[in-house]
């Protein structure tokens, strides 16, 4: 019965004559990362934690944007070909070292770095340090293993076009936008597929995997300790030759895949400049698409789930034709990309587009965006933030990522202070300079 405001208190004082315990404090001092680089160039970094669990991982400043020629598709294998056979151990053999200490361990690959992660608790990390140093300096990429991961990666290509639209236009649009080694594929396609084989994946691990690209970090553990297991491990692992960085230039450009469906897919998506190596305009980006939101047309949860976003209100409540639409962003260390993504029946793909670009104008407006969604944003940001560093291995994997980066790790301060410090105006030119970009699109359908 009319608008909330009417008949309820404001939810931004507290209610009057109520009372309230004690807050707790904002801030709690944690332990410092420390970092050590030795002379080979390897960094060994950690973070200290109570609890009886640590994670450790190997971060390697490699990806996608290495490849050349004869070797595209290369890294989505090694990401297959991770915890495989190597020359002390079979791949059963790791499995079963694995299970043995009840931990898990995986990999992750990107278009600028790979992960190896093992979490496992702290009586084990010994064991997982070793694993870990044994899997990066001695795989053999038996043949027989290869050819298994090349069917296993035919199999996910199949699967990636059928049942994650979004990823796939996502992997299209960083394949139109940009030249050069952003362009390069991250997802191997069938004909690279068939130019790979053991001798051609070794050459490029060899060539990139060297100690001064390498950083192992770990939380949960005293930096001394991991110290004394992991440098007789690694300290000879061999550096490098210098690599000059891989160049990339977004120029906008167009992906169509016509299938017959009923719905259709798009996105929409603009340069982000700068790229995480800029400070403000990575805040203000996070920030941003915290704003813009998005999701589901039926999103379980209610508030705290996004629902006040602004393409929640603005769109997918409006329009029952539209299935989902969100903005997204894909951010590497000195570019990105920012947009919209939207699937709706494909004769209502006129005005979803129609509605996308509506909304990212809308952005690029003053006084468009109003502080109560600015504060909003910011405040679930800072949530966003500090819920994930609640976990082991996010916070592993932060020190990592960040000392590739980086060269070093920032404190939590440090980027709450910056989305502390964000005014509409920063939103405001933030998304004029991305609008100023070429536009790339990427749609699967009839559409």
């Amino acid at each position: 019965m009319g608008n909330y405001e009417k008949h309820f208190p404001s939810l931004f004082h507290p209610l009057p004559g109520l009372k309230t315990s004690p807050s707790v404090d904002d801030f709690f001092e944690r332990n410092p990362t420390k970092i050590t680089t030795l002379p080979n160039g390897l960094r060994i970094a950690s973070e200290d934690a109570p609890g009886p669990a640590a994670s450790i991982g190997i971060y390697v400043d490699s990806g996608s944007v290495y490849e050349k020629g004869g070797n595209s598709g290369v890294t989505h294998l090694l990401e297959k070909m991770a915890f495989k056979s190597t020359k002390n151990r079979s791949r059963t053999h790791i499995v079963r070292d694995i299970e043995i200490t009840g931990g898990n361990a995986g990999t992750s690959a990107s278009r600028e770095q790979m992960a190896y992660v093992y979490d496992t608790l702290k009586a084990y990390v010994p064991d997982a340090v070793e694993l870990l140093a044994d899997c990066i300096r001695n795989p053999i990429f038996l043949e027989v293993e290869v050819e298994e991961q090349v069917a296993n990666v035919k199999n996910e290509i199949v699967e990636i076009s059928a049942r994650d639209p979004q990823q796939f236009l996502l992997e299209s649009l960083h394949v139109a936008g940009y030249t050069g080694a952003l362009g390069n594929p991250m997802v191997a396609s069938e004909t690279a597929l068939q130019s790979l084989d053991a001798s051609v994946i070794g050459k490029f691990y060899f060539e990139n995997y060297t100690a001064d690209r390498i950083v192992l970090a770990a939380f949960g553990v005293d930096h001394e300790h991991l110290l004394a297991i992991a440098e007789p491990l690694l300290y000879d692992l061999k550096r490098g030759l210098p690599v000059p960085v891989p160049k990339s230039s977004y120029n906008g450009g167009e992906a169509r895949f016509k299938i017959d469906s009923e719905r259709t897919h798009v996105a929409l998506a603009f340069e982000v400049p700068g790229g995480w190596r800029d400070d403000k305009n990575a805040t203000a980006l996070t920030v941003l698409q915290t704003l813009m939101g998005g999701g589901g047309s039926f999103s379980a949860g209610g508030p705290g789930k996004g629902m006040h976003s602004r393409l929640y209100r603005r769109v997918l409540n409006k329009y029952q034709e539209v299935h989902s639409f969100s903005s997204f962003s894909s951010v590497f260390n000195e570019t990105g990309l920012f947009g919209i993504f939207s699937t709706t029946g494909s004769d209502f793909v006129p005005k979803a587009v129609d509605a996308a670009v509506s909304e990212l104008l809308a952005i690029a407006i003053p006084g468009q965006v109003t502080e109560v969604e600015l504060d909003r944003a910011k405040n679930a940001t800072k949530s966003a933030i500090l819920m994930n560093l609640e976990s082991r291995a996010i916070v592993a994997e932060d020190i990592g990522r960040q000392i590739l980066t980086y060269g070093s790790r920032k404190p939590v301060e440090h980027f709450l202070r910056c989305v502390d410090e964000l005014i509409l105006d920063d939103i405001t030119v933030l998304a004029q300079k991305m609008l100023s970009s070429p536009l790339t699109m990427a749609c699967m359908g009839d559409g």
